[in-house]
């Protein structure tokens, strides 16, 4: 994690670091590094997307339009922050030449290579799970809707999102940013996997992929009586295009 945090700081000063309910000397890490982080730390395990929401709430009350989410794990690399910016300007400058008031909301995701060795097997074949019914909740195609490497507008983010509280919220919020007519984007990034003996995660194979299984058929429901029909009328309306490179 000290790495992830030094490189992190090379690319950008403002850093916000969720620590959630670590056990491990992550605190005391952390106070290493004084005002130059922004840490938010709770004693209990509340999962992944409780702690997002905390982090997205946190650059929002400190009044940024943009905020960037990687991972602590060292499976990002925080130098390719670059790229996902550098593809946020792109959509601006396009705008701007066409002169056009640049108003879509953006939400850039973070595409791995999933053969990428040491890509562990579970994790491709849940990705690929993952992307069939993302298309089928929202009839977008997304190469990595699992990647938690992202460019969210925190202006465009759904008031109603992260019912769940744990992995299966990062997918929550990708749906319902698509049903709002939020422009979803791909841009590859590098990944990196830990040798097995190295390799720290939390992801429970059996009951994640049960509450990911769950949440996907609620979504299937809740498409048909509301998703569908809000992209229809968007549409229908010209309010925002989605696309998903």
């Amino acid at each position: 994690m000290r790495s992830v945090i030094d490189r992190s700081l090379a690319v950008c000063s403002d850093l916000i670091v969720v620590n959630d309910g670590s056990t491990d000397g992550t605190g005391a890490l952390l106070a290493e590094y004084g005002e130059r982080v922004d840490v938010l730390s709770y004693s209990k395990n509340r999962g992944k997307g409780y702690a997002l929401k905390r982090g997205l709430r946190r650059a929002s009350q400190l009044g940024f339009r943009y905020a960037i989410t990687l991972d602590s794990d060292g499976q990002h690399f925080p130098e390719d922050a670059l790229l996902l910016l550098d593809c946020a300007r792109q959509n601006k400058a396009l705008a701007q030449s066409n002169n056009q008031t640049f108003k879509h909301s953006t939400l850039i995701v973070g595409s791995r290579n999933l053969s990428a060795d040491g890509m562990p097997r579970e994790n491709s074949f849940a990705n690929r799970f993952s992307n069939f019914w993302f298309r089928v909740q929202t009839g977008i195609d997304m190469p990595d809707t699992q990647s938690g490497y992202r460019l969210y507008d925190l202006e465009a983010l759904p008031s109603f999102v992260f019912v769940t509280n744990r992995y299966e919220s990062e997918l929550e919020l990708l749906v319902f940013s698509a049903w709002r007519g939020v422009r979803l984007q791909s841009v590859p990034v590098r990944v990196y996997y830990a040798p097995l003996g190295e390799r720290v995660s939390h992801f429970r194979p059996f009951m994640d992929f049960f509450r990911i299984s769950v949440l996907n058929t609620i979504l299937c429901f809740v498409a048909l009586l509301y998703g569908y029909p809000r992209m229809l009328l968007g549409k229908l309306f010209g309010k925002g295009r989605r696309m998903g490179v």
